[in-house]
């Protein structure tokens, strides 16, 4: 898990669509709270996977970037 890793969610951009928090709990890593959903609301960020980008790249909207990343990601869903 990360120290120095996690998402950032855009609440401007975000539909609520819950496919992130639904990806997240699934692979039991509860980054985001559960019971929020589908709200996005990430009450454990050490618990991210470092470098996993699975909730950005299934985003609708793009509107999840990552505090820490270095990779050179973009959102693949971002509307300008």
């Amino acid at each position: 898990m990360a120290k120095n890793w996690y998402p950032v969610v855009d609440e401007t951009m975000c539909v609520q669509c819950g496919r992130c928090v639904a990806l997240c709990t699934r692979n039991k890593h509860f980054c985001y709270d559960p019971d929020r959903a589908p709200v996005p609301v990430v009450s454990a960020p050490d618990n991210c996977v470092d470098h996993c980008h699975g909730c950005g790249n299934l985003c609708p909207q793009g509107a999840i970037t990552y505090f820490g990343d270095d990779t050179g990601w973009t959102p693949p869903h971002r509307k300008n």
